[in-house]
């Protein structure tokens, strides 16, 4: 089985982390996967942006224009995903790739006016076989890529709202009282009878009861925090994209082309 490295170039490590998940969800190996960032190499610097460094890891067809893009991205926090696929899996792993916001490494090097006589732009695969010459003529196969773009839409509201509810409470309480008693009972003591108070003569007793008193105290019980928390998930978006490609037949001719008929 014949197997493929591919590219691809992030401006952030967040990017080519995501784009790895996708990647070994959808069946890839994640040994043929790897992430190269500042964080991952000991390379850094000016070493970043020398071609040797990724003429050992890519190979020698990486130009001088395309390494400087290399580092100068994964130098400011950029990463470069490699993963390495049956040729059969070439058109699907791209096309996961795509959805990634991977980096046009040929677009950045023009922006940075990389693009000069001394770093000359390597012209694709595609744009070589379409130079003709007499006698030849081009038919050109197009193929649709996925672009999966992102944009925010609400979603439902939480509402927090703080009321009142009232719940009937009891308590026991032990009440004290205290009453006059009255009791009268016969004497049969005479030895008062010649000590005989006739004055008028008045005792009051203060009775006594308790009964409830009820008062309330308030302490927090609980503390309710709102706030929002954010979530990344990756999510694998699917769809159909077309290619042409081209079928080659040949027929046979009915007779030979006569002399005459070359004029």
């Amino acid at each position: 089985m014949t197997y493929e490295k591919i590219v691809t170039l992030f401006d952030t490590a967040q990017h080519a982390e995501a784009a790895r998940q996708n990647l070994e969800a959808s069946g890839f190996l994640p040994s043929d996967i790897s992430i190269i960032s500042s964080k991952t190499s000991s390379v850094a610097g000016d070493k970043l942006n020398e071609p040797g460094l990724w003429h050992r890891l890519f190979g020698r067809d990486v130009q001088m224009h395309e390494a400087i893009v290399y580092g100068r991205t994964v130098e400011s926090g950029g990463a470069v995903l490699t993963v390495r696929v049956p040729e059969t899996d070439v058109a699907r792993a791209t096309n996961i790739l795509n959805a990634h916001q991977m980096v046009d490494v040929q677009q950045r090097a023009a922006s940075h006016g990389l693009l000069t006589r001394e770093f000359p732009k390597t012209a694709p695969a595609t744009m070589a076989a379409g130079r003709t010459v007499p006698g030849e003529e081009v038919l050109r196969l197009a193929e649709e890529h996925l672009d999966v773009g992102k944009r925010v839409v609400q979603g439902g509201t939480t509402r927090i709202r703080r009321f009142i509810v009232e719940t009937p409470v009891e308590a026991q309480v032990t009440l004290h009282e205290e009453h006059a008693q009255i009791i009268r009972r016969a004497a049969e003591d005479s030895s008062f009878v010649g000590d005989v108070d006739w004055a008028d003569r008045t005792i009051e007793m203060t009775e006594m009861a308790e009964e409830p008193v009820v008062s309330k105290s308030v302490h927090i019980a609980e503390e309710v925090t709102v706030r929002k928390e954010g979530t990344d998930t990756v999510k694998t978006v699917r769809d159909k994209v077309r290619r042409q490609q081209v079928e080659v037949e040949k027929v046979q001719g009915d007779a030979p082309i006569s002399k005459e008929g070359r004029k």
